[in-house]
């Protein structure tokens, strides 16, 4: 009867050291981002708009939800929910996707992080480092539209960091499951019986930092198929994205550049696209940062190329909360329509400026 006794409150023991071990928690956190913004030429008339831009500011509003739950000896689950909206009018952004800027779960530890669900792939990831402006409304980005957009529908993915070297993949088997339109919905679900390489998506990166230097490199494929949005109509069609980057930190001052080498195989015939970007950060003070970069598209064996320049000061009234205001260029030649503000136009061949000033506060 004692050991029977023993034996139960051992038992009892173990489980309530088990639930003590099993902590979880969840975070709610977010941005929300907006601002005006000027721009010129916003068609071949050649008038001007001043508007509140709904695609982003200096960085894209969002709100999430983190959880995580510790499962003892390193191991940890976790869970990201990730919303987009527009701070102009409320909607939802990603193509009309509840959590399209993030919705997966996985599993962290010693080995590294594995992911299931809707993920940064690692052509989002790979420039993050060097590309001093980021999501800005004026930033590379509204050169190729997919670069702040590198999101995986239906993926596995995996990230290690090892001693200043990182390692990361992720695999699709269907890419883009909304038709919405814009290049964060391309109407790619994929995950067709008989045909596998339909909507399919990889990509890779690895990279290596420390304290006074970075370089990464990434490479992305994604295949089309019946139906999907950038002309790539077919599961023979590809688009391609080979990056490489780097920084250097001058004592407070970052200095970014990198190339991002696109090879479009659509059913429109192949193209191949080179954008290069440097750019510098420096505090002037603890309070105020400036960011500039300048940019450069060459498309090969065509006149259309792009040639972008933009500053950006921010005074960071506390962590949170900041204040910025910035400038930019778009050059366009030949009959190239990009603009200089994300999501925005611009009349065919002509030069686009732009202002834009705004307030941000993270949560």
């Amino acid at each position: 009867m004692n050991n029977t006794i023993r034996s139960a409150c051992a038992l009892l023991c173990g489980l309530c050291a088990s639930a003590a071990m099993a902590q979880s928690s969840v975070t709610v956190y977010g941005i929300v981002d907006s601002g005006l913004v000027y721009t010129t030429n916003i068609n071949a008339a050649g008038d001007n708009i001043l508007k509140m831009p709904s695609l982003t500011s200096s960085f894209p509003s969002r709100i999430g939800f983190r959880g995580t739950e510790d499962l003892g000896n390193g191991l940890q689950a976790f869970f990201v929910l990730e919303n987009g909206f527009g701070l102009d009018s409320g909607t939802i952004g990603q193509g009309n996707r509840l959590f399209g800027r993030q919705a997966n779960v996985g599993l962290k530890g010693a080995f590294g992080t594995f992911t299931l669900g809707r993920q940064n792939n690692m052509t989002y990831l790979a420039p993050q480092k060097a590309d001093v402006l980021g999501p800005n409304l004026f930033a590379i980005g509204s050169i190729d539209g997919y670069l702040p957009n590198a999101r995986s529908d239906n993926a596995i993915g995996y990230l290690g960091v090892f001693s200043g070297v990182t390692v990361g993949a992720t695999y699709s088997t269907g890419r883009d499951t909304s038709a919405a339109g814009g290049p964060a919905a391309t109407n790619c679900a994929g995950e067709v019986a008989g045909n596998s390489k339909a909507c399919r998506q990889v990509t890779g990166m690895l990279a290596y930092d420390t304290k006074a230097f970075g370089v990464s490199a990434s490479y992305d494929v994604l295949y089309g198929n019946t139906g999907a949005a950038g002309g790539l109509a077919s599961s023979a069609n590809t688009d391609k994205r080979t990056t490489l980057n780097g920084y250097a930190m001058l004592g407070a001052t970052k200095i970014g550049a990198g190339i991002i080498a696109r090879k479009l195989r659509a059913v429109t015939g192949p193209s191949d696209l080179d954008l290069y970007y440097l750019g510098v950060s420096h505090p002037l003070t603890p309070a105020v940062v400036i960011d500039a970069q300048v940019a450069k598209r060459d498309t090969k064996d065509s006149p259309n190329d792009v040639t972008f320049m933009a500053a950006r000061a921010t005074y960071n009234f506390s962590r949170r909360t900041a204040v910025y205001a910035a400038i930019g260029q778009m050059k366009n030649k030949g009959t190239s329509a990009v603009a200089l503000d994300a999501g925005g136009t611009v009349g065919a061949g002509k030069t686009q400026n732009g202002l834009m000033g705004g307030l941000r506060h993270m949560f």
